[in-house]
Parts: structure tokens; sequence; C-alpha cells
């Protein structure tokens, strides 16, 4: 398990080089890279603000109907899943710590180059 603490979040954001509505994470069980805007696309909200305390603990695939990952594909997936954080199973990779030390289960933060691949995808 990675743990990150939300400075170290702040950190790998700003390392993407996105707009907020772009800061990208990558689901566990499908590997689907997303962003606030993928959420916004899927009609998960209208913006960011409530689409927020979605990204990063529910994949996009819920919004999508995608259902759940058959064989988790975790490469070139663009569909999403209907997984979420919220659950029984635990399948996440990072944990961040808040500056109480309380630890939330947070899909894993994309690369810069994901995150840019992602806006060009969602203009």
């Amino acid at each position: 398990m990675t743990t990150k603490t939300v400075e170290e979040m702040h950190e790998a954001f700003k390392a993407q080089g996105v707009p907020r509505e772009h800061l990208a994470f990558v689901c566990p069980m499908c590997g689907t890279v997303q962003s606030c805007q993928s959420l916004i696309k899927a009609g998960a909200g209208a913006t960011v603000e409530e689409v927020e305390k979605f990204i990063g603990f529910s994949c996009v695939g819920r919004w999508t109907k995608a259902g759940p990952p058959p064989g988790r594909p975790k490469e070139n997936n663009t569909k999403g899943c209907n997984w979420t954080l919220g659950g029984l199973f635990q399948c996440h990779k990072l944990e961040v710590i808040t500056p109480d030390g309380k630890r939330q289960p947070s899909f894993e933060v994309a690369t810069p180059d994901q995150a840019r691949e992602l806006r060009e995808r969602n203009k």
C-alpha cells in the first residue's frame, strides 16, 4: 500500500500540468484514466464542484453503465467499470493521509502523460 500526504497529492497534481477539471486518476480495477471532466461528460454532475466528491473514489463507468470489469483489462480501457472504493472489498493501492492523520482510500494519481492525453480526448 502506498501512502501520500495531502501535500504530496498536490505535488503530483501540479506535475500533471493540466487544469483542475483535467486532474486525472486511474481506477484500480479497470485501469481507466479519468478526471472531473470525464465524470461531467458521463453525467455524474454538471460542474467540477458537483463531481469532485466522486473523483478518485468511484469509476466513471458507474455513470456510463459499463458494468463490472470483465477480466480486469487494465490497458487502454476508456469505458470504465462500476467500481467504487466505498464497498466491502478493498482494492485500492493508495491511501491519502489527511492532516488529522486519517487514511482515505484513493485511486492512484495518473502520470503527467496520461493526464495530458486524457485532456486531449476530453476536449
